[in-house]
């Protein structure tokens, strides 16, 4: 987890929030949550699902996600512990339950009891070209569609406040910055 993001040169967020980029793969989350948090100077936590599959491949089982899941919610817990700042996440655990759906078509309950929700989430649209890297696994468009529909789903099962993230290049990162200050974020 990186420390507080460098920069600090953008907006400022109101009281200190937590906001989550959630969505399929290659979507470019892991490229603007770094952005999004040197912009508003909050503390950054990256997806810890790349490093497991990086180290271990991508024969996921059940197990495997929830380690996933646990060790990205403990990295989220101890950067919000830091100061007190605010908070931008690659992904968390609701993500990881959308990844146990696509795979296996249903989830531990573990994900259902999961709480430590953030404020506000950024679904990042399929409306970039999918880029293959090793550990991704879900290009075709209908799996796009559906992985994405998922992501959909499950935040408005949980009642999430979120806005879409669409757009290529510097307009996916203005839009992800609109939609916070849409929200009354910033």
């Amino acid at each position: 987890m990186d420390a507080r993001a460098a920069g600090g040169q953008g907006a400022s967020l109101t009281a200190p929030i937590t906001i989550c980029l959630h969505g399929p793969e290659s979507t470019g989350k892991s490229t603007i949550a770094p952005r999004l948090a040197a912009h508003f100077g909050a503390h950054w936590v990256p997806e810890y699902g790349r490093t497991w599959s990086e180290a271990n491949g991508t024969d996921f089982d059940m197990p495997a996600l929830l380690e996933i899941a646990r060790v990205q919610d403990a990295m989220a817990a101890e950067a919000r512990a830091l100061d007190g700042s605010h908070l931008v996440l690659d992904t968390d655990p609701l993500m990881t339950a959308v990844w146990a759906d696509m795979l296996f078509g249903h989830r531990d309950r573990w994900f259902d009891a999961w709480s430590a929700t953030a404020d506000f989430y950024l679904l990042f649209d399929i409306d970039l070209p999918w880029i293959a890297d090793g550990t991704r696994m879900f290009g075709d468009a209908g799996s796009r569609r559906r992985f994405l529909d998922l992501s959909r789903r499950e935040l408005e099962r949980r009642g999430m406040r979120w806005a879409w993230v669409r757009g290529a290049g510097e307009a996916r990162f203005g839009n992800a910055l609109a939609a916070i200050e849409g929200a009354g974020l910033a």
